[in-house]
């Protein structure tokens, strides 16, 4: 679903489930501009999905991110960013643009 969502909007992705020795990143997107590393949380509510992720979880999915960016130079865009997919139990979705940007 949150593949879809991306490719909805004109992104390609690059990965699915991509393991580094930081953890897992559950979508790698890209467009001629941005390479955009995504992490999607399932909750009852949108608003409970979006606030599980902790500033734990956060550092080690950006380091993951920058593993990434260090031994895929091919992947490699001008932006980088790293977005949050939240879901709720019924399916809606909604996507937050450089969510990890707060932390």
């Amino acid at each position: 679903m949150a593949a879809r969502l991306l490719e909805e909007r004109g992104l390609t992705i690059l990965a699915r489930r991509l393991r580094t020795p930081y953890g897992e990143l559950d979508l790698l997107a890209t467009d001629s501009e941005w390479l955009i590393a995504v992490e999607v949380k399932q909750r009852r509510s949108l608003r409970e999905s979006a606030s599980c992720l902790t500033v734990r979880q956060s550092r080690r999915l950006m380091e993951a991110f920058e593993y990434i960016l260090l031994t895929k130079p091919e992947w490699n865009r001008p932006n980088t960013r790293f977005d949050l997919i939240v879901v709720d139990l019924s399916g809606q979705a909604r996507r937050i643009q450089d969510a990890l940007r707060q932390f």
